[in-house]
This record gives structure tokens, sequence and C-alpha cells, in this order.
């Protein structure tokens, strides 16, 4: 039977050379790719893909907000983080918001092919380079998870949208080219910018780019 895969990476020439990569097996099929993370949620309803692999640094909407909504809108799709970032902090948080599977982008082909094979199969898979250092999976959540407090309940109040205009925010895209991306008033994109701003307990305008690379929403640059 076909695994079917959908690939989610804001890299083209790495949506292409994923797309070579996996195509090449026998058994798998893609079916669909997108650089937005705004697009991957109607994607997988549209598509219904077995597994997504998807990068954490998105446009629009970053990767753990895309595992969490997978995960809750439609957990038949196996999520599989492939990211250049390998700190066990990512990790628990992706495995958290509902991620099968994470691979540093550093990883071989072959354990990229036999993560997938074991997330379809039912699954967790933590690369070789991670495991070790990682440990338990549950444990390693329940200590993080104890460890961070309120931080990321915090977070978790930011409605989807609020999490959209925060990414690109931070981004540095203005209001008015954020209204346009979202196809809503700047008007509404200011009303957002300090809801957030008063949700996470911030002193101005400028701290929500602070927090979001602090709080691993937008990492620097790839």
């Amino acid at each position: 039977m076909s695994v079917t895969i959908l690939l989610a990476d804001d890299h083209p020439v790495m949506r292409q050379g994923l797309h070579l990569l996996l195509d090449a097996e026998p058994d798998f099929t893609i079916i669909g790719e997108t650089g937005d993370g705004r697009e991957v949620m109607a994607l997988v309803e549209r598509l219904h893909p077995d597994v997504l692999v998807l990068d954490l640094v998105m446009p629009g909407l970053g990767g753990l907000d895309v595992a969490r909504q997978v995960h809750q809108q439609a957990p038949a799709t196996k999520v599989v983080i492939l990211s250049m970032y390998a700190s066990v902090a990512y990790v628990v948080e992706a495995l958290a918001a509902g991620a099968s599977a994470y691979i540093p982008k550093k990883s071989t082909a072959e354990e990229l092919v036999y993560a997938i094979r074991e997330v379809v199969a039912g699954r967790q898979y933590l690369s070789s380079a991670l495991s070790n250092e990682a440990g338990d999976i549950e444990q390693l959540i329940k200590d993080h998870r104890s460890q961070t407090g309120d931080t990321l309940d915090i977070y978790e109040t930011l409605t989807r949208r609020e999490r959209e205009v925060l990414n690109l925010v931070g981004e540095g895209y203005t209001s008015a080219e954020i209204a346009d991306l979202l196809v809503i008033s700047p008007r509404t994109v200011d009303m957002h910018r300090r809801n957030m701003v008063q949700k996470l307990g911030l002193s101005g305008q400028a701290s929500l780019v602070r927090y979001a690379v602090k709080h691993g929403l937008l990492p620097d640059q790839e």
C-alpha cells in the first residue's frame, strides 16, 4: 500500500530534494507541498496525507503551531519534524505538540525514510543523534513541562490568528502588510498585537519579536 506524503518547508531547493529522495521509494507518493505554514492545514484537510514532513521554521505560521493543528484536527496524519535545530528543548516541544518523529536536517536520507516507516507503523521515532541525549520521551516531556512552568500555558492562550500575526511581526512585516497577507484590516492586526502584548505580559509592541525568538517560535535564520 502506498504511503502518501505532504512536504512543508519554506526552502524550494529543500522541498525539491525531499521530493526526489522520497519519491524514489516504491511505496512512497508525494501528493503535495507548500512553503507557507498557513497553507498546511488546508492541504492536510484536502489531501489527507498519511505523513506530513514539516520544517519548524515556516513563514505565516510556525511548525509547532502547525503540528498542534494537525494533531488536533487530523490525527490520522503523522507529523515528522525535519529541522536544522537539534536541541532537546525543540524536540520536547515538537513531541508535546503532537509530532511523531523528529529528525535533524543533517541526518541521512536512510534515516528519514526509516522514520517515516516507523510513524506509519504507529511508533514514535527520534533520530539516533538525539535519542541518547533525550532518553525516555514521556519523562522528558514531563520534566520539561515542570521546568517551563506557566510560560507555555500563557502562549497557548493565543488564538490561531494571533499566532499568525506574531510570526509575521517577527518576520518584519508591517501591520498593513500583515493585513494584506491575512486578508484582514490593519486595525484588526493592531488589535491582535495589543491583545498579545496584554496576554503575554509584555511591555510594548517591539517586545513581541523578542518574545517570539526567546520562546523558539521564530528561531534565528537558517
